[in-house]
């Protein structure tokens, strides 16, 4: 019986995945990726057996069942099985399901961190998640919930809001949040393939969110709140 490895492949640059990650990776068997694991990051584990289990929404993708099954079974027959998520692997990553199988199993399992997508972001931006004196917690949430379950129309408390997979929920999460009553002049920065070459980034406010989003074809982080205001610097993308 061999091992599972969860690995955060960080938010799509390769080179930003950590060196522990990318070292498994080189020595992996078997690899489960994402649909957002980019071929650079494959590249990393030339001689491993690949197999692509991504999820995007609204496209056609494998179960989450099936994937649980299938980590089982491959991490009985190889002895290192990788599964590459991205981002983090711990946060909206369905972890939880998948751990519980592999030790329902017996299989020995180990995690290793990446760079969450919100890190990413504020960092592409020039724009940190906290601001001494207008925002001191965070808070990190998505509209989408499990297929048996609805979908949440409940918002964090919280200074600062960012919005995972929030392409085809921001106009709601804007709507939720002017009928709160906050100000729809609150900043609010959107970012469309973070780290990626094809990185796209808007800067807006609260109303402006109301009126839609630009059309993406990648995944979108909206970040919503008073420490995104807007600073003097010509380095600052408009």
């Amino acid at each position: 019986m061999g091992k599972a490895v969860l690995i955060g492949a960080g938010p799509g640059a390769a080179d930003l995945i950590t060196v522990r990650g990318a070292r498994i990776l080189s020595q992996a068997s078997v690899v489960l990726y994402d649909a957002l694991v980019g071929q650079e990051i494959l590249d990393l584990c030339p001689n491993a057996i690949k197999i692509p289990v991504g999820k995007r929404f609204g496209q056609r993708s494998t179960a989450q069942a099936a994937i649980n099954v299938q980590l089982v079974e491959l991490a009985r027959n190889h002895p290192l099985v990788v599964r590459l998520k991205g981002g983090d692997p711990m946060l909206f990553g369905r972890a939880d399901e998948e751990l519980a199988s592999l030790e329902q199993a017996g299989i020995e399992v180990e995690v290793v961190p990446g760079i969450s997508t919100a890190f990413a972001a504020a960092a592409a931006t020039l724009q940190p998640l906290t601001k001494r004196g207008y925002a001191r917690s965070v808070a990190f949430f998505t509209s989408s919930s499990a297929p048996d379950l609805p979908d949440t129309t409940q918002l964090p408390d919280s200074d600062t809001l960012v919005q995972y997979m929030g392409g085809q929920k921001a106009l709601q999460t804007a709507d939720l949040l002017l009928a709160q009553g906050r100000s729809a002049d609150l900043p609010v920065l959107v970012v469309e393939n973070c780290s990626l070459p094809n990185e796209r980034i808007w800067r807006m406010t609260l109303a402006d969110l109301k009126l839609g989003l630009p059309e993406c074809s990648g995944p979108v982080l909206v970040m919503i709140g008073e420490a995104f205001a807007a600073r003097p610097h010509p380095s600052l993308p408009v």
